[in-house]
């Protein structure tokens, strides 16, 4: 008696669908899961950059007993004050003490060959010579490209999120990280006045920036940890930032509010660049919102330029809100954190911590005056802007409670 061998039967067309389909689905439950983690790892990274450039604070102010100054360079009275090289061939133009912290720390975040050309005089492909410290820090492609000077050129990968996709030009070396101007920013107008063209001190600008400059940073001031009164735990020192890859963002395009008046520091003032925002799109500014800064000057986009809107920040408005002037786009801004992470951004406090702030931070009241010395808020007055303002001063006495 013979046995029949059955032969296995095949996949019907229905049966090898229903894989596929279930594969389908599995791989449009898995997708959202890697990419969540691919940012994961990147928050991660750009915590870790905002942490060795901490600790290159921490080296600098041990080595020099106070922090990197913030608006430091060359500044040659008689000479040109701008950036295009003497035809002498004996020295070039300077960089007008407009460089930022973020040059003084290159060698503690090894990057001591970049410093080491920054430091010393720069000799171009024809000839032409740059003195040490380099040009003009906001100078512009045009003029770089015909008298070349490659660090202000360069990416240091330190100081860019991986996050934050912003690359090339129109901008020159970009950052993602900038340093803590305090809670008023009337102060930076006068801060270039510190001295005139005869080297002599400008007494009345001088007490307009102490008032109104209560961040861990002062621009062309040197700042030490003990002028941080309320402790470095307490205070922010640098956050972080987005760099603008041209597509109108109210955090990276900086709108013009109209007017160098007093009314950018008064009741209101916080306000005057929200009716610009594209109500159908709110994290864009409107068509008809006037944009009068060059395609060059934009968020983040040059690390070596101490200018509120390349790597400076006020903890006025929350994180991730509007970015606009009041008439000179290098001083007088408006201008918080912000970042490409979900929520929220990075700050560095004072003592070295990494933290995460979130955008729903408590920030006070964006309808009040600032802190000057012209009566708007009184000199030494608790920061209006609530907590996210507190966090912001050095020495305004304000307690800070729990964890932010």
């Amino acid at each position: 008696m013979s046995r029949k061998q059955r032969t296995p039967a095949g996949f019907t067309l229905v049966e090898l669908l229903v894989v596929i389909a279930i594969i389908g689905i599995l791989v449009g439950l898995l997708l959202p899961a890697v990419q969540a983690a691919r940012e994961a790892a990147r928050r991660m990274s750009c915590s870790n950059n905002f942490k060795q450039i901490g600790l290159a604070i921490h080296n600098y102010h041990s080595a020099f007993k106070n922090m990197p100054l913030d608006g430091t360079g060359t500044y040659n009275f008689s000479g040109a004050l701008y950036d295009t090289p003497k035809a002498t061939r004996g020295g070039g133009g300077n960089s007008y003490n407009r460089l930022s912290f973020l040059v003084g720390i290159t060698p503690y975040i090894e990057q001591q060959a970049l410093w080491d050309t920054i430091s010393n005089t720069y000799v171009t492909n024809d000839d032409m010579v740059w003195q040490a410290m380099g040009p003009l820090p906001t100078t512009t492609v045009a003029k770089l490209a015909a008298y070349p000077y490659d660090p202000w050129v360069t990416d240091i990968a330190t100081y860019r999120c991986p996050s934050d996709p912003g690359k090339g030009l129109p901008s020159l070396g970009r950052t993602n990280y900038a340093a803590c101007w305090g809670d008023a920013n009337h102060a930076t107008r006068d801060a270039e006045s510190y001295v005139n063209q005869a080297g002599q001190s400008n007494v009345t600008h001088i007490t307009y920036v102490q008032a109104a400059s209560r961040g861990a940073f002062i621009y062309r001031k040197k700042m030490q940890f003990r002028d941080i009164l309320d402790g470095l735990s307490n205070t922010i020192m640098c956050g972080e930032i987005i760099t603008d890859l041209g597509d109108n963002d109210i955090r990276s395009t900086p709108a013009y509010a109209g007017g160098r008046t007093a009314a950018q520091w008064d009741v209101g003032g916080l306000l005057r660049c929200k009716a610009g925002i594209d109500q159908q799109r709110p994290k864009f500014w409107s068509s008809t919102q006037a944009i009068t800064a060059s395609i060059e000057d934009r968020r983040g986009s040059k690390w070596m330029a101490a200018n509120a809107l390349y790597t400076s920040f006020f903890t006025m408005l929350a994180p991730n809100t509007e970015l606009c002037h009041h008439g000179n786009y290098h001083e007088e801004y408006l201008a918080s954190i912000s970042s490409r992470h979900q929520g929220g951004a990075h700050v560095l406090m004072g003592d070295g911590a990494v933290r995460f702030i979130t955008d729903s931070i408590e920030a006070g009241d964006s309808n009040s005056a600032q802190v000057t010395i012209h009566n708007y808020l009184p000199p030494g007055s608790q920061s209006p802007f609530g907590l996210w303002g507190s966090l912001g001063t050095r020495a305004s006495g304000e307690t800070v409670e729990g964890e932010f």
